[in-house]
């Protein structure tokens, strides 16, 4: 009781709920500064919502430098580490996608992070971090079906010094970060970070002799924060990243290719002979204002976001000269929001509040057909028939599409809740509106000869000039209803229905396979056609009906969640390469699928320098009705999101007696997931694999150094899957990994 009464006096006692912070960082125990969250309630564990929290002392010993290192410490939470920073997958429950919009969404300091092409980023100074699981549709909209993952940085008014980082660890991987947190005035806060991250990667590519997943980054931060005696209170936080990063190390899995008479290539090589790369530049500034009246609360929180990145792919990955493809993609976007909210006492309280926002992208997206892509993809198919004869001396052909597209979107939403007793009784509303639109060109012209039954050849020109706009609009109710019923402060039991939805989109990626058939088409039969069903997508939805618990037994030694889950999914979002010879990856919804499973969190503390944690998440992801026009897949698991998710913790804190030295912390753990299918078919999977963690830490007040190793026992797995043009690839799981880290506090 005495606890949970310090986490509600936590805005008025600040100096010392920082003291305190370093005993509450646990994944179930909720930070003392939870008040900076707009949307949720003081305490997420009295809440029927299932919720893991990472205090800043957790993120430090867990090493989490990316929202990825989140996978597995989070149950059911599954987000691989592959291709580059701009693959940002998520899974959740069984639900998930590779590419275009994301099953989880993300809040950074209450600001909504708009492109999923951005959330792999690099976390420095984070306060704390919140990933709410099922969905979150009602309170943050779009694409946050699987939940949402609330991240706050360091405050300047809950701490000022100067704080220094630097780390070194395998593949020549360099950390730095530094930061200055100041409170120049009563109620007022600055703070000025910076960081910079290198490495030379971990996969070589054969056919350049380099390591092909090296990178480069840099950014900073700028955060203001101001409170008044009269209750208003103003954040503003500006941040700016700069990305250059090689990545795709995808080995080749299938048979082993020879070409005359030489080998060119095997299983597990990667070897690919054109440059493939990613780099990102990202500005994003966000003001929340937030003004605390007699019975209620308004915020308002607006954000502009600008996002400019290129991704660069040998995209046959082979050492041959197929094509290569150069996607850039420039983005403005601008978010608004203002929120209504009751305070945190009495037996109602409500939120209500509107949400807009309006996206505008451009991309260009031209794929180069080399000489052997010419003959193999476009020659062979066009001379499959006996009595024409193609030929060109092309040594290269541009496929060449630029898109527009512009989007825009608003929200009413509304959600109330009445303690009746010992029931607590929510129910909440949103109502969603999303235009979108795409305007497209696609060119491409090829010079070649055709000569009929061995006649004389006679010279021809096929051109492709497209032009043309697709535009789609979305109006959704997503409803939320839940009843906990609370044994005391810190037992409850809940029952929840919600309804969660994806939004749909265009598959911009399909447009390079389209222009080659309608090439290929007119060089034929002097006509071209298109499939309109292959240029968009529909959106996905969901209700997810969830049963779950918060307790604390045997004095507290022992605190815990867990949740069951049956979530009905309907135009489930599928990300498919087709078959056939083809240089594009398109989204297609399935039928109907459903996931089952349940969760469950649980922290074991015998004595105070001694601490247990597991996490273990299962999800049985199956389509209910999914037919591909060749083959029935009902039945069948879901591909990419796997059954089980496992997290094992152990830390021992040892006093060493010496002032100057501080203590050590042991920790010892594993993280494991799957299986994992890597198709419809369920044909070829990843078994479920277990990787096994360890650090040494020297804790003091003014600095910690820590000995760290990653996938100790050298565990070689798979973290993804695909074919392309009829070959197999797959990326290996990062090996064994060790580093060091220092970090100095300066008051």
């Amino acid at each position: 009781m005495a606890c949970i009464t310090a986490l509600l006096l936590a805005s008025q006692l600040q100096a010392r709920a920082v003291a305190e912070n370093a005993d509450a960082d646990t994944v179930i125990v909720v930070d003392k500064v939870q008040v900076t969250a707009i949307k949720q309630g003081p305490v997420l564990r009295t809440q029927p919502v299932a919720a893991t929290t990472l205090g800043s002392r957790a993120v430090a010993q867990e090493h989490v430098n990316a929202v990825k290192n989140l996978s597995q410490r989070v149950p059911n939470l599954h987000i691989p580490d592959y291709g580059s920073r701009m693959t940002s997958s998520i899974y959740v429950r069984g639900l998930g996608a590779r590419i275009d919009q994301p099953v989880m969404g993300m809040n950074v300091d209450n600001v909504p992070v708009m492109n999923k092409d951005n959330y792999d980023g690099e976390l420095a100074d984070v306060e704390r971090i919140e990933v709410l699981r099922g969905p979150q549709s009602t309170l943050y909209g779009r694409n946050t079906m699987g939940g949402v993952m609330n991240i706050y940085t360091l405050s300047p008014l809950n701490y000022q010094g100067t704080r220094i980082q630097a780390e070194y660890g395998s593949g020549n991987t360099l950390r730095l970060r530094a930061g200055v947190y100041a409170r120049p005035a009563p109620g007022l806060g600055t703070a000025v970070s910076c960081f910079y991250t290198r490495s030379d990667g971990f996969f070589k590519n054969l056919a350049t002799g380099r390591m092909c997943d090296g990178e480069q980054s840099g950014g900073g931060r700028l955060k203001l924060q101001w409170r008044s005696k009269s209750g208003l209170r103003i954040d503003n936080t500006l941040a700016f990243s700069a990305l250059d990063q090689g990545g795709y190390p995808y080995a080749y899995a299938g048979k082993e290719i020879v070409r005359d008479g030489e080998t060119v290539i095997r299983p597990g090589e990667i070897r690919y002979n054109d440059p493939a790369g990613y780099r990102r530049t990202t500005l994003s500034d966000g003001v929340t204002m937030r003004y605390d009246a007699n019975g209620y609360s308004v915020a308002s929180i607006f954000s502009y976001q600008y996002s400019d990145d290129a991704m660069t792919l040998d995209q046959d990955f082979l050492p041959l000269s197929y094509f290569t493809l150069r996607q850039a993609r420039t983005e403005h976007t601008a978010t608004g929001e203002l929120v209504f909210r009751s305070h945190e006492r009495g037996r109602y309280r409500w939120i209500a509040g509107a949400f807009g926002f309006y996206r505008h992208a451009t991309m260009q997206a031209p794929v180069h057909f080399k000489r052997t892509g010419i003959e193999e993809l476009i020659l062979a198919n066009a001379n499959s028939g006996p009595i024409f004869r193609y030929d060109t001396d092309a040594q290269e052909l541009l496929l060449a599409s630029d898109f527009r597209n512009p989007a825009w979107g608003a929200a009413l939403y509304h959600e109330s809740s009445v303690k009746l007793g010992r029931w607590t009784l929510t129910a909440g509303i949103r109502a969603d509106y999303e235009r979108t639109r795409l305007a497209y060109r696609s060119r491409a012209s090829l010079d070649y000869s055709l000569s009929i039954g061995g006649g004389p050849a006679g010279e021809h020109t096929a051109t492709i000039d497209d032009r043309d706009a697709l535009a789609r609009s979305y109006l959704e109710l997503l409803p939320k209803a839940a009843v906990m019923y609370s044994f005391d402060e810190v037992h409850n039991l809940y029952f929840s229905v919600a309804k969660g939805y994806k939004a749909g989109g265009f598959n911009t990626q399909m447009f390079s396979d389209i222009l080659q058939e309608k090439l290929k088409g007119r060089m034929v039969s002097g006509f071209d056609t298109s499939d309109p069903a292959t240029m968009s997508y529909e959106p996905e939805h969901s209700w997810n009906f969830e049963l779950g618990g918060h307790f604390r037994c045997a004095e507290g030694i022992v605190r815990g969640d867990f949740a069951l889950f049956w979530i009905e999914c309907r135009d489930q979002q599928l990300t498919v390469f087709p078959q056939g010879a083809s240089t594009g990856r398109m989204m297609t919804n399935a039928g109907r699928s459903r996931s089952r499973g349940g969760e469950a969190s649980l922290q074991i503390v015998p004595r105070n320098d001694l601490v247990f944690d597991i996490a273990y998440g299962y999800t049985d992801a199956r389509f209910v009705r999914h037919d591909d026009g060749r083959e029935d897949f009902s039945g069948r698991r879901i591909p990419y999101a796997p059954a089980h998710t496992l997290s094992l913790g152990a830390e021992w804190t040892i006093p060493t007696g010496v002032s100057w030295l501080g203590e050590v912390v042991l920790r010892a753990g594993a993280r494991g997931a799957g299986r994992i299918e890597w198709n419809e078919a369920n044909t070829l999977r990843q078994p479920f694999y277990l990787l096994a963690d360890a650090s040494v830490r020297l804790r003091h007040d003014r600095y910690t150094l820590g000995f760290w190793g990653r996938n100790l026992g050298g565990k070689r797995y798979d973290v993804f899957y695909f074919s392309s043009m009829g070959n197999e690839f797959v990326q290996r799981g990062r090996p064994r990994t060790m580093g060091i880290t220092l970090s100095i506090n300066i008051d």
